[in-house]
């Protein structure tokens, strides 16, 4: 079944199962939490990484799916198609994906059959011993809050500039009901209406449709599920410094 119209998949266990996520499932029950077989495998983290434009199918059948999931994030744009108005799924972030594996894995990569054509998406408020930039890596926690709010096939979250976010109090909370049950974020209004928005620091932010206060509840009530804060940054070059 085709993965965007199958609404009957939680998103971590879709993921987990499939090789590479092009676009993933829309989540069916985000109300059951975190799954306990998309528990955090130790030694793996999640990697942003560049890839050269139109291989993301190449890199996805390079991929050994025993050692990483592939994830690339779509979003569906309404494009005029011979005179008639029809649904295009897009990349959301063109040429980006992001790969939950481990240091020693995603290097075997590019030293030998990926290197031409991925990189890594490097960090640029942070430097290493050396002085340079190292590779962006996305806490967990932040990931399935993205993942929830991007499997949402809906046409009013989206990726947002920092400049057009008025935060409230910058109180973390999470959002209870609905489509959006599960994702934690920063209550701000966006166009003029409430949303919760999920930074993924040093890359991007993107932000739920509009989500009513009664579906609002602050973090530090008990949850459900294992999130955590991100800080708001904008979307950066992915060239080192």
């Amino acid at each position: 079944m085709n993965a965007l119209t199958n609404a009957h998949n939680n998103p971590e266990e879709q993921i987990l199962k499939s090789k590479a996520a092009q676009p993933p499932a829309i989540p069916k029950s985000i109300e059951d939490g975190v799954s306990v077989e998309y528990a955090p495998i130790a030694g793996r983290h999640w990697f942003v990484m560049r890839v050269s434009y139109n291989r993301i199918e190449r890199v996805t059948a390079a991929i050994d799916a025993d050692s990483a999931i592939l994830f690339a994030p779509y979003k569906t744009t309404i494009k005029d198609i011979n005179g008639k108005k029809k649904p295009v799924k897009m990349p959301l972030l063109p040429n980006l994906v992001f790969v939950y594996t481990t240091p020693a894995y995603i290097q075997s990569l590019l030293d030998n059959q990926l290197g031409s054509i991925l990189s890594y998406y490097y960090n640029h408020f942070d430097r290493g011993a050396n002085g340079k930039n190292p590779p962006l890596i996305v806490p967990y926690d932040d990931m399935l809050s993205f993942i929830r709010i991007v499997n949402v096939d809906h046409r009013h979250s989206f990726l947002v500039d920092p400049e057009a976010c008025h935060f409230k109090r910058g109180d973390m909370v999470r959002v209870t009901d609905g489509v959006f049950r599960g994702v934690t974020g920063h209550v701000a209004r966006v166009l003029g209406q409430q949303r919760v928005v999920v930074a993924l620091e040093g890359l991007c932010m993107v932000a739920t449709a509009y989500i009513p206060s009664a579906f609002i509840q602050p973090i530090d009530s008990p949850m459900p599920d294992n999130t955590s804060p991100a800080s708001a940054t904008k979307l950066q070059d992915s060239n080192q410094q």
